[in-house]
């Protein structure tokens, strides 16, 4: 366990993330960052989790345990922990790293945990418009995965259901923010979703560069599928 982790070995940690250059090695980090995963976004005081789970408990008015959710880059099990105190309770789960898959197995919150390389490797195409709710939290940034992934995100929602994603709003990511609100807005206009709710948040996490004093912003995106 991570007991007396300080915001500097939580910095430590990150920043030898941002040096992954492969796919390869990128997993390799979250395998071993699993055991202290958690403990780390509480140093952090990381809020997306709890910012998206109300965004998306704010709009949804049908049956919520009977909802099915697909939490994609699921890391952990943090999500779904927010979304099943909320009354959610169907939870299909995906990620890249083995390990932070099985920490999130023992939530036992999961019907199903499936491992894909998102980016390299396509969502199932049988999962297509088969969930409620689909989400991602914290994957979507500057060398995590790529933008494209929205398209995907999409197609695996029922007509009528949501999708909710994030995003940092830091110097870091402004041009990975700039390209993925480029591809939400360009699906809007094709007429495969419609925006609900944007909401942009000061006090996202705390910053770890070195160009980052106190906290970094973030923004919470939600879509309903046409």
């Amino acid at each position: 366990m991570s007991a007396g982790r300080t915001l500097e070995n939580v910095r430590a940690t990150i920043l030898s993330a941002h040096k992954s250059s492969t796919i390869e090695d990128k997993i390799s980090f979250y395998d071993s960052w699993a055991e202290n995963y958690e403990q780390d976004l509480v140093v952090l005081d990381y809020r997306a989790p709890g910012l998206a789970a109300n965004m998306i408990s704010s709009h949804y008015s049908g049956d919520r345990e009977a909802a099915l959710v697909l939490d994609v880059a699921c890391g952990s099990g943090l999500m779904a922990k927010q979304m099943k105190k909320l009354g959610f309770g169907h939870f299909v789960g995906v990620d890249g790293s083995k390990s932070m898959m099985k920490v999130a197995e023992q939530s036992e919150l999961y019907q199903d945990l499936k491992q894909c390389m998102l980016g390299e490797e396509p969502l199932p195409v049988q999962w297509a418009g088969l969930f409620d709710i689909v989400l991602i939290t914290g994957a979507l940034s500057d060398g995590q995965v790529p933008v494209s992934v929205v398209r995907e995100l999409c197609r695996s929602t029922k007509q009528g259901g949501y999708i909710c994603m994030t995003t940092r709003s830091n110097h870091d990511n402004l041009v990975y923010k700039a390209a993925l609100e480029c591809e939400l807005e360009q699906m809007e206009e094709q007429g495969l979703w419609s925006s609900v709710e944007v909401t942009e948040v000061e006090k996202w996490e705390r910053g770890v560069s070195d160009k980052e004093d106190g906290y970094i912003p973030g923004v919470v995106y939600l879509y309903k599928k046409l």
